[in-house]
């Protein structure tokens, strides 16, 4: 049997980056629309980043919950559902979203130009709820002035720690994807001293070195977010990119990590926003406000190529029908389709966010 390919979700790092999360405007018509821009995604993508092959242009589709139900309806992913907010010595809000587009190339121009051919493909179907231009900076810092992603999964461990197989198989080579925009007061920030930085992060700002265990704090971020259990560390991949306008005085980080289960990453942002114990809470936080926080599904290339645009979900199928694939649907994992550089994980350094 045929394997699914995977969405490049494991693209290699890029300087440049879209991210764009739309809601599904009310009507079948609309819906269909999305519906068909799916099957045609591919194709989308091959004819504007055949301008310049060497500009790596990649494009990651995600589905929120109530989106999926009405694009597609059962089955659904296993581990599908709304953000879920946090309520805790800080506040993890949740935003509308219903497809999120991840638009990775080393040139802003590329990304521009296929988030701007989506967009006008899709027409009136959706709003746009939120829009970041991301940029990397400097040497993969951050704009608190850390490098951010050292800690990442690479080739295989990346695709095990994205990538779903045998535990959904009807979803096998799907992900999940959580996305946050984190705003930073820079100008409380730059006033800490260093030091107290470092023990804020649990690196050294300089050289990126990680504290001694020893050294750290307790709600050193890079403690809160290392996730052990059953004796493994839960990983995942992030592709986190700062921004900023000037004239608004805004300035941030986009948070947006894969994995193969979102659970990792809940209980991350438990850790962080709660704190372990609850009121060891990551001290970033006093620095960083999370404005967005949604949830997404990325399915398969192969789902996406294989999606009938007339197809819609009938009024009686349930969110809790059972799970069982197409007989058409091909079902084994398989590896990312482009390129298989992690980029990120909980394992001790999981974002500045």
């Amino acid at each position: 049997m045929p394997s699914a390919v995977s969405q490049p979700v494991v693209a290699k790092l890029t300087r440049a980056a879209i991210f764009l999360s739309a809601t599904i405007n009310s009507g079948p018509a609309n819906e269909t629309a999305v519906r068909g821009l799916c099957a045609d995604l591919s194709s989308l993508l091959r004819a504007v980043g055949f301008r310049d092959l060497d500009a790596r242009l990649s494009c990651v589709t995600g589905f929120g919950s109530d989106a999926w139900d009405r694009l597609f309806g059962a089955p659904r992913p296993k581990e599908l559902h709304p953000f879920r907010e946090i309520h805790g010595v800080h506040h993890a809000v949740s935003t509308p979203g219903d497809i999120l587009f991840h638009i990775r190339s080393t040139r802003m121009d590329m990304c521009f130009e296929l988030a701007a051919q989506i967009m006008s493909r899709l027409g009136g179907a959706v709003t746009v709820v939120d829009e970041v231009h991301g940029f990397k900076y400097f040497d993969e810092r951050d704009l608190l002035g850390f490098v951010d992603g050292t800690e990442n999964p690479v080739d295989q461990d990346a695709l095990d720690a994205v990538v779903i197989g045998d535990e959904d198989a009807a979803f096998a080579g799907g992900s999940y994807v959580i996305t946050q925009k984190y705003l930073h007061d820079l100008d409380r920030w730059n006033v800490v001293p260093v030091a107290e930085q470092e023990n804020i992060i649990g690196r050294h700002k300089l050289s990126d070195i990680e504290q001694d265990d020893a050294a750290k704090a307790p709600y050193a971020h890079n403690v809160l977010t290392s996730i052990v259990e059953n004796g493994e560390q839960l990983e995942i991949v992030r592709d986190n990119m700062p921004f900023g306008e000037i004239g608004k005085g805004e300035f941030g980080t986009y948070f947006i990590g894969y994995a193969r289960s979102p659970h990792g990453i809940e209980k991350m942002l438990d850790n962080m926003f709660i704190g372990s114990p609850p009121g060891n809470y990551d001290r970033l936080l006093d620095f960083s406000r999370a404005v967005t926080g949604t949830l997404f599904f990325v399915p398969s290339a192969t789902f996406l190529d294989n999606v009938d645009p007339d197809a819609a979900p009938s009024s009686d199928e349930s969110h809790d029908a059972p799970m069982s694939a197409p007989a058409d649907k091909p079902l084994p994992r398989a590896p990312a389709r482009d390129g298989s550089l992690g980029i990120g994980s909980l394992k001790q350094e999981a974002g500045h966010e």
